[in-house]
C-alpha cells in the first residue's frame, strides 16, 4: 500500500490519539482493592504515589456508595487531609500501621479546614459522608485487605 507522506503523518497522528485515549480512559476505570472493616466490604482506590495522593477525589462529583479513596503513605505520620477542589461531603478513618482505625473526621466540600490524624498514620480511607458511621464503624476498628 503506498501513502503520501501527509497521509502517513494523518494516520500516525490518529494512531497516537486513539492510544493516548485508550490510555486516559484505562486510568479513568480506577481499578479497586477489596477492604473490609468488620462485615462491611469497601471498594477502594488506591493512592500510593505522590501525585495520586495530592490529586486524591478532587472534582469527583460521584462515589460509589460502597466506595472509596484509600492513601497509602510510605512513613507513618500525623497526616492532614482538606476538601480544596473536592465538591463531595467524605468521610476519614485515619488507620496506623496495624490496620486500626485511630480516629474519624467529617469533611465538607471545598473547605479548606485542615483534619489530622491523632497519632502517627499509614493510610487514610475516605469515603461517601455518613458512610462509616452508617455502617457502625468506629475508632478502634479494624481493617483487612491494607497493602
Amino acid at each position: 500500500m503506498h501513502c503520501s507522506a501527509s497521509g502517513w503523518v494523518s494516520r500516525s497522528s490518529a494512531l497516537i490519539l486513539a492510544g493516548l485515549w485508550h490510555a486516559a480512559s484505562a486510568a479513568d476505570s480506577h481499578a479497586t482493592l477489596p477492604l473490609h472493616i468488620g462485615q462491611r466490604l469497601f471498594q477502594v482506590e488506591v493512592a500510593a504515589t505522590p501525585h495520586e495522593r495530592e490529586r486524591g477525589l478532587m472534582a469527583r462529583k460521584q462515589l460509589a456508595a460502597n466506595g472509596g479513596m484509600l492513601f497509602v503513605f510510605e512513613q507513618e505520620a500525623p497526616h492532614c487531609f482538606w476538601m480544596h477542589n473536592t465538591p463531595l461531603p467524605l468521610s476519614i478513618a485515619f488507620i496506623d500501621s496495624q490496620g486500626r482505625i485511630v480516629n474519624l473526621a467529617d469533611m465538607q466540600p471545598h473547605s479548606d479546614d485542615l483534619h489530622c490524624a491523632r497519632t502517627n498514620v499509614r493510610y487514610a480511607l475516605e469515603v461517601a459522608q455518613g458512610g462509616f458511621a452508617r455502617r457502625g464503624i468506629t475508632a478502634g476498628a479494624l481493617v483487612d485487605g491494607l497493602p
